[in-house]
Parts: C-alpha cells; structure tokens; sequence
C-alpha cells in the first residue's frame, strides 16, 4: 500500500528518501512528501500525483540535512490532496509523522484532542496520531511514542521525526511491515526491501508490537512494553538489477517473461530429495499432523485465492482430503468451523496482505496448524507459520501478479505430492513421477510464450471491447477467473471468469457479436464439455478466441481466433493456458494507452481492510 523511508546519517537525507521513494511506486500511491530536519527545524513538501512532482518542487530548494523522513500515500482516510499528503505535524509543530495503516479509533481520539484545542488541517487519521504522540513526548522520543500507542487500536507501521531529538528516527509496526537497513555511513527504515537495496542489503526485520530508535551508528529495538529485543540482522541477495525492466517496456512484461525462470529457482533442491530428508525438508510438518489432519483450509485474496482454487484440486486428488478455499477477508469475519484436525494454508505474494495475516490469526487461535506459500522472507505470515514453502519468484514490481502466481501454483503442487505421500495416497515412487514432469516445465512454459507476437496482433481486434467472458472447467476454471482479473486490473475492461457449464444458467444471456469469449480449452480432462460451450457461444455471435493445445483441429475451425500452447499433462496445464490470457490483458492494456504498472486504484500490497 503507502511506502515509507526513513533516513540518519551524513549528507543530503532528500536525495536518499526520494531515491527509496521511487523504489516503492510499484505499491501504488496517489500523493507524496518529505519532511528533513535542517538547522533544529523541520522542513515539510508535499505533493499530489506522482514522485516527479515532488521532485519537480524540491528542484526549486536546496533542504539540507542529514535525517529525514519520507512517504507516498494511497488514499483511505481523506482525498489524495496536499493536505491529506503525509508527513504530517503536530499540534506545536515539533514533531511530524508517516503512517501506513489504519488507526481504528481516531475519531475517538481526534474529539478528544478537538475538545482539548487542537486544529486539524487534513482528513486523515494520521495527522490525528501525530497529534496524539507530540502530546505525549517529554523527555525521550521513544518513550513518548510508546506511552501514545497505548491509546492507538488499528494497523500501523509509522516513523517519527522530532527537532528536539535531532539526531535520531523512532518506528513501530502492528500489522503493517517495516524493515531496518544497516548502511556503512547511515542506517534507514522502510515498508520494503526494494527500498534499501540501493544503500544496504543488511537488514532487520521489524516484528509486531515493536519500537525502534534509529540513528546512524544503529538501531535499538523495545517492545510496546520497554522490554529491550534483540535481533541479528539479514543479508539480502537481491540485486537492483532484479528489480529493473532489463529492457522492456513495462515491469509486467518482463515479469511475463521471467515465469520459466522463476519456475526454474523454485524447483532448485526440490526435484531430488534425500532419502533421509524426504520432499520438501524446509516444510516441517510432522508426519502426526499429516496423518491426524481431516481436512484442508486455503485462505487468501485476489490472484492468490485463484492459485488455491487450482491448488484445491490437486490436494483432493492426490492427498485425498477435503478442501476448502476461502476468502480471507470473509473467512476472518465469519465462525469459522477451523480446529486441530484442520490445515491451514495461507497464500500470499507480499506475506503481509492485511486480510490473509488477520483470518490465519483467527484460525491458529482455534488450534489449526498454519503453513503458508509465500515469496518474502520475513514477512508477518511467514512469523505467524509453522512452515513455509517459498515461492522464490523475487521481486515483483507490477501491480499485476504474475510470476507470483505461476510460483504459487508450483509450491502448491509440490505440497500436494507431499501430503499425499505422508498420507500413504501416493506411495514414493508415484510421488517420484509426479516430480519429474515438472523437469520440463520451465521449457514448455518458454515455448507458450513464443506466441507473443500472435497475441499482440489479436490485442488489435479486442481492445475497444467493453466486456470480455472467461470461459474454463476444472483445473482451468480458476485460470478463466484469472484472465479475467487480469484484464479488469490493467485494461480497466469489465471482464467475467465462468464455469463454461455454468454459462447456460445465466451469462449466455450476455453474448452477442460485441462480447469476446475467452475459451480455455486444453485437452484431457473436460475437453469435449469445453468445446459444446465453446459452439454454444458460437452459435449466439460470440467472437470465440480459444486457448487450445498446439495442433488441435477441432478447436481451430469452431473458434474465430486460436491460441496454442504446448501439449502437457492434464494437471499441469494451468502453467501454460495462464501465459497468454496474462499478455493477452497486457497488449490490450498498451493499446488502450492505460498505465500498466501502477493500474488505478490498486497498490501492490493490500495492506488496510
């Protein structure tokens, strides 16, 4: 969501807050500001729209001074104006703040303050905490920022600035991430590892109800209580380059690209495991909690809930447990019906969407065992885990997943293999096969990315369509929900994902010679079904475009428009029916002129309700 960076140590603080800025535009942002301490006072800009117009105003001044904090913000509470920008002062002005998160009770709080004289210049419920944290500073900043918390109900990772302390930053966090950079001549804070990559790769992460005191020679850390926390800190082996376009376009494109790569990493150590560690060593689940499991509980948002739809399905196959995949942000709302004999599993690019970290929370409360599928180390569902399975895609920098979803499916199907083998549902040797037809996975991915070019020139032909419906079955229903997530992300198209039998009870109603339908149409499995809804949208004047494997005659003369993939195994097939519905939605993306890797309205990380 927001990003924050925080900067002590010698020489000009702005140049390194907008340089880790704009290492979190990715996240998605709407306005955006610095505040430096120069000279025993505190000199704030703001502006509204992207990074460039705040430094376009910075261009004008020279604010000096070696501390200084940073923020780009993604409007909850209040428009994206410039008073609703952060940081933002206190009342006497000593003190300003970045927040990332959602203080729950401010109206409460922000009456208070009201009845006792405070002015408020913005909406936001971020200027209220730093009105409430000014107020309760005497003599020592941390202790200040403590005492104020206690007040505080919500999500929040925060820093603090104070021209009384000049020489130093205080973070905390609750439910919202924030990571500490250790530099040679300064020492950072940020909501993200991008952030720091470019001054530091030694890190330490910030765990819950923690506080932090930052200056250039290091960081100490308490708890909410006082309580002194000692942690080692990390090194990150992430490159810039990593997190660079490396030449095209647009992030999305490349991180298209980068999905037999990135399927390759996640199968490094994987494919031949030891007699004596067996499958999947990092993943400690003890063969009792296997055995004893009756069912199985997947929670997760957005492209990640897709992965697990296709991930149940291959759990139930091959474990034969029942599984049920939920919406995380309902699932933590409801009574959930979640136990001892329930495995939980949690999914999620970031490891710190807001929703997933909260209903895992209410599940392990009830007794259930907690694994997660996760790409970020670190990260507060990979704390809250018992194990983790790591996606090792890297960083993804488009708003629009992709490599994290091939990769989530890749780890969901190694776990599966893995229960069904402790299970006794698959003996080793069937465990064994099922891992060698992921050897050639990486190259069967690259050859269905060779239809680039025919996917570009389809693009032509769609763009100005103002609905799309995704048609699937089975393993590739979730893939049409997929496509069609895609394209509303960063078309901004209004786009359906439907069981293809479901379409005769309701949104056939929907097609005429105006509504592309999307056909995902491998074959094996429900292949024939697939095709008397392809000729059932057909009939009706729908411009059929079909995902089909490579040489399939009966697809091309139904369709208007083919697109092959390579043959592969049935259970295998999302990999690749995935590929070309994700540069199908970017093309049609580029044409209609829209902003692909910051869509509107989304950010990177949800990380508030």
């Amino acid at each position: 969501m927001c990003g924050i960076v925080g900067c002590v140590g010698e020489g000009a603080a702005v140049d390194r807050l907008l340089r880790g800025l704009r290492r979190l535009e990715y996240r998605g942002y709407d306005s955006a500001g610095v505040a430096v301490l120069s000279d025993d006072d505190i000199e704030v800009r703001r502006s509204v729209g992207k990074l460039r117009n705040l430094e376009t105003s910075l261009l004008k001044e020279d604010l000096v001074g070696g501390v200084g904090i940073g923020h780009t913000r993604w409007a909850t509470h209040g428009r994206p104006t410039e008073e609703n920008a952060h940081p933002h002062f206190g009342r006497e002005r000593n003190l300003v703040l970045v927040h990332n998160g959602i203080i729950e009770n401010y109206l409460e709080l922000k009456e208070k303050l009201v009845a006792e004289g405070h002015e408020f210049h913005s909406e936001t419920d971020s200027e209220v905490l730093a009105h409430l944290i000014e107020g309760c500073v005497k003599d020592d900043l941390r202790d200040g920022v403590r005492e104020a918390l206690k007040q505080v109900r919500g999500a929040f990772a925060i820093l603090v600035l104070d021209r009384r302390f000049p020489d130093r930053i205080v973070g905390a966090r609750k439910d919202s991430p924030l990571v500490v950079g250790l530099g040679e001549d300064a020492c950072y804070m940020a909501s993200d590892i991008p952030a720091l990559l470019e001054f530091t790769r030694q890190v330490l992460f910030v765990h819950d109800g923690e506080i932090l005191e930052l200056s250039k020679n290091g960081v100490s850390i308490t708890d909410f209580d006082g309580k002194p926390v000692k942690r080692e800190s990390e090194r990150i082996e992430w490159d810039l380059l990593m997190a660079e376009k490396g030449g095209y376009k647009h992030f999305m494109l490349k991180e298209i690209h980068e999905q037999p790569r990135a399927i390759s990493d996640a199968l490094l150590g994987r494919l031949d495991p030891s007699p004596e560690e067996g499958l999947l060593p990092e993943l400690t689940i003890a063969p009792e909690v296997s055995q004893n499991i009756s069912r199985v509980c997947i929670l997760a948002c957005g492209t990640s809930y897709h992965a697990g739809l296709i991930g149940k399905a291959w759990i139930e196959n091959m474990a034969k447990l029942p599984v049920e995949v939920a919406i995380a942000s309902e699932f933590r709302h409801q009574e959930p019906l979640v136990g001892e004999d329930t495995l939980c599993i949690a999914i999620s690019q970031s490891g710190e969407t807001l929703d997933t970290v909260a209903a895992c929370r209410v599940a392990t409360k009830r007794g259930a065992p907690l694994f997660s599928v996760c790409n970020v180390m670190g990260s507060s569902l990979t704390r809250d885990s018992s194990g983790v399975l790591y996606t090792r895609a890297g960083p993804e920098i488009g708003v629009a997943s992709t490599k994290a979803f091939t990769t989530q499916l890749l780890c969901l199907y190694l776990l599966a293999i893995r229960l069904g083998v402790d299970r006794g549902h698959l003996n080793p040797k069937e465990g064994m096969d099922r891992l060698d037809r992921l050897r050639h996975l990486r190259s069967t991915m690259e050859v269905a990315l060779r239809e680039e070019d025919n996917i570009k020139a389809i693009s032509q032909s769609f763009y100005q369509a103002p609905n799309f419906l995704y048609l699937g079955r089975g393993l590739n229903y979730p893939i049409a929900l997929e496509g069609a997530l895609k394209l509303k992300e960063i078309s901004y198209i209004h786009a359906e994902g439907y069981p293809a039998g479901e379409m005769k009870h309701g949104p056939i109603a929907l097609i005429d010679e105006n509504v592309p339908v999307v056909v995902i149409a491998p074959t094996g499995g429900p292949y024939d079904k697939v095709l008397g809804n392809l000729a059932e949208a057909k009939a009706r004047g729908g411009k059929v475009i079909a995902i089909c494997t490579e040489g399939d005659k009966r697809v091309k003369e139904s369709a208007d428009v083919v697109i092959p993939v390579p043959e592969i195994e049935h259970e295998l097939t999302p990999f690749v029916t995935v590929l070309p519905l994700q540069l199908l939605a970017y093309y049609i993306a580029l044409r209609r002129g829209c902003d692909i890797d910051q869509p509107r309205n989304l950010a990177k990380s949800v990380t508030v309700e």
